[in-house]
């Protein structure tokens, strides 16, 4: 019997310095230092952590691991937010281009997203158009929150955004939900990471939340959402949602009951949840069908190698087993069909040329 493929649904890469266009760093939109130490943006700066942020070093760091395949996610820091639109487009465009190119020159480990800017309905489904029918991309990234064209902070399901999910199930996309940006709309001062350690899991549960209320999951059935970090605080938050919801009808007229959008075939969840017990109840919730694997390499929050979290890339899976949490077989289906189903749906087709592409007809 041929080995289950091992397929990372949550995936970045970063340009190497020189792919980057100089208009990028001339308005300090974003750029990497030519000794590859740190990512850049105007009054901003993070150290490169790892050297898999690059593509040689990240094909080397899959092999290392026996990762065959990743799914190429856009980076967080070009959403686009408060750029003005110009910019904020051939931003968008460098970023969709680079991910194209990634997947074409490396079709056989790579798939890659593409972002756009849901601030600019039209603009958003012109890009979504082009990186669907030229590029040849399926996976739509899209953050949790962005500021609309008049300064105001929404979140993605918001409805006026329903003509890009409209264009989403018309093309069978996979979407990816990902948070960032919480600083610029949540007053607090930017201190002890706190805006990555708790509220990047708020807004996922936040957008989770309007999804499921808005009852998106069956209005745009060939439309499948991952929340990125496993929706962590949507998970426990469940109970608090469903007494809301049961308690203040008034509030929710005309909306979709929470229970219904629990396990839905077309809502997945990642493992980076960095626990077992986190991990135990998004498997109870959700199901295990509705799992892939998300290391988020290779940020320090990601599942990387690290002696002091003595972790490596898959552990969460590992101990999940050994716990009995889950079986073996749940554990391949985690890494790899649940994936593919995220991606592809129940187009059988699209996933005989993925397998195909990759290397695996044998499936």
């Amino acid at each position: 019997m041929k080995r289950k493929l091992r397929i990372n649904g949550h995936s970045h890469l970063l340009p190497y310095p020189e792919q980057i266009p100089t208009f990028m760093k001339e308005k300090g939109i974003f750029w990497v230092d030519e000794e590859r130490k740190f990512m850049l943006q105007k009054n901003w700066k993070r150290p490169v952590t790892d050297s898999s942020f690059f593509l040689n070093e990240k094909l080397e760091w899959m092999e290392r691991y026996n990762i065959d395949h990743a799914v190429v996610l856009n980076l967080s820091q070009l959403y686009g937010n408060g750029l003005r639109v110009e910019e904020m487009k051939k931003a968008l465009r460098f970023q969709n281009d680079f991910n194209a190119e990634v997947q074409r020159e490396n079709p056989t480990k790579f798939t890659c997203g593409f972002v756009v800017h849901p601030g600019f309905v039209r603009s958003a489904m012109w890009e979504i158009e082009r990186c669907v029918e030229e590029l040849d991309m399926r996976l739509l990234c899209l953050p949790t929150h962005y500021m609309d064209s008049i300064g105001t902070w929404r979140c993605i399901f918001d409805e006026e955004n329903e003509p890009i999910f409209e264009l989403a199930n018309k093309y069978n996309l996979a979407v990816e939900i990902h948070p960032y940006d919480g600083e610029k709309f949540i007053k607090l001062e930017n201190t002890a990471w706190r805006f990555h350690l708790i509220w990047m899991l708020a807004q996922c549960a936040d957008a989770y939340h309007f999804l499921t209320l808005n009852g998106y999951p069956d209005k745009f059935p060939n439309m499948r959402v991952c929340f990125a970090h496993g929706g962590q605080l949507a998970q426990i938050n469940l109970g608090r949602r469903i007494q809301g919801f049961d308690g203040r009808p008034d509030l929710f007229e005309g909306k979709v009951h929470p229970r219904k959008s629990v396990g839905h075939k077309n809502i997945f969840f990642d493992t980076l949840v960095h626990d077992t017990k986190s991990f135990q109840l998004l498997l109870e919730n959700q199901k295990c069908k509705q799992i892939i694997t998300g290391l988020d390499d290779p940020y320090p929050l990601g599942e990387m190698e690290s002696e002091p979290q003595s972790s490596y890339p898959g552990k969460l899976l590992d101990l999940a087993v050994e716990q009995d949490i889950i079986t073996a077989q749940q554990r391949d289906e985690i890494w790899s069909d649940n994936v593919v189903t995220w991606l592809f749906g129940e187009d059988d087709t699209l996933k005989s040329e993925f397998y195909k592409r990759i290397g695996y007809e044998d499936h």
